[in-house]
């Protein structure tokens, strides 16, 4: 295989990072060669994209087909390895071999992303979008795992992080929304701060879009729905944040909908009945998430794509 070419994002990224990122970009070809060496592996083509890490899909000795990620250090990359080691596949790509000290992980081979699929699958936009909200709740079902009994934290830390971060971008951006748009989404995150059980804590996924969803090649035990994640956060949480991350996107379609609140609170219900979830925790996450997202994104310049989720979160405040 060619030297290593990692993406303009991944590169800016681990530049930032100081002396360490730099070593580890000039170290990389060295560090894919000891992999390959230590697993029976040769890679063969760099999978694109890759703004956390380095992938490479490749074969091992056997003929199988595997992919090898390689991590920056500083990142949350020994999150995303415990919370996949753990759960041996359920729900999960399944780890082959891993250098948790090294930032590596030999990782089976998957298929399109839940994305992907839904767009070349040629269902009407409101099936389409059914058909991923089933598949996401299904496959997280899988996922979730109890967490360790000492690591269950004594209050909900995504409420307060996301309540932090609105607070802080609503001023830095000049109150891009509506104040009520603000305002309820910190109702609605002091509400679930409130609410924390830790009873009902579970590892979430923290992300669980359809682009970090993929196909399995072949059917197997722990992903029966077909998909299983990648790249978990990986913390204690509430599993109604997973679904109210499930259900924050659809823009397009929501903000031309004749009644947004009911467009939302349908499949938010549907998600609900399949996991077993309070309704009205999944519909408070999928609101403060669609505020946060928005402020965030704009934050990052994103100025149409924040304002779509900033837009449909004026229309569900009404």
């Amino acid at each position: 295989m060619r030297e290593p070419v990692v993406s303009d994002l991944l590169r800016s990224k681990v530049e930032r990072s100081g002396p360490a990122g730099e070593r580890w970009l000039t170290e990389l070809a060295g560090r894919v060669r000891e992999c390959e060496r230590a697993w029976d592996f040769t890679a063969e083509a760099a999978l694109p994209g890759g703004s956390e890490a380095y992938v490479v899909r490749g074969r091992r000795g056997t003929g199988e087909e595997a992919v090898l990620k390689l991590a920056p250090p500083g990142g949350r990359f020994a999150d995303e390895l415990r919370t996949l080691t753990a759960a041996r596949g359920r729900g999960y790509v399944a780890v082959l071999a891993s250098d948790p000290d090294g930032g590596a992980a030999l990782l089976e081979a998957l298929g399109p992303s839940l994305d992907e699929r839904a767009a070349a699958s040629g269902q009407r936009e409101a099936g389409r979008a059914r058909w991923v909200i089933e598949v996401l709740c299904a496959t997280l079902r899988r996922a979730w795992q109890p967490p360790p009994a000492d690591a269950v934290p004594s209050a909900d830390r995504k409420a307060a992080e996301l309540l932090a971060l609105i607070e802080q971008l609503w001023q830095e951006l000049d109150r891009p929304c509506p104040e009520r748009v603000v305002a309820r989404a910190r109702t609605y995150a002091r509400r679930r701060a409130e609410a924390w059980d830790p009873g009902r804590a579970v590892v979430v996924h923290g992300d669980p879009h359809p682009g970090n969803a993929l196909a399995v090649r072949t059917p197997r035990s722990g992903a029966e729905p077909g998909h299983v994640f990648v790249d978990p956060d990986g913390f204690v949480g509430d599993p109604a944040y997973d679904l109210g991350v499930v259900l924050r996107d659809g823009c397009g379609e929501l903000a031309l909908a004749p009644d947004p609140v009911g467009t939302v609170r349908s499949p938010c219900l549907g998600a609900a009945a399949a996991t077993g979830v309070a309704a009205d925790a999944v519909w408070e996450w999928a609101y403060t998430e669609r505020v946060s997202t928005g402020l965030y994104l704009l934050a990052l310049g994103e100025e149409e794509w924040g304002r779509g989720f900033l837009h449909t979160a004026e229309l569900l405040s009404e």
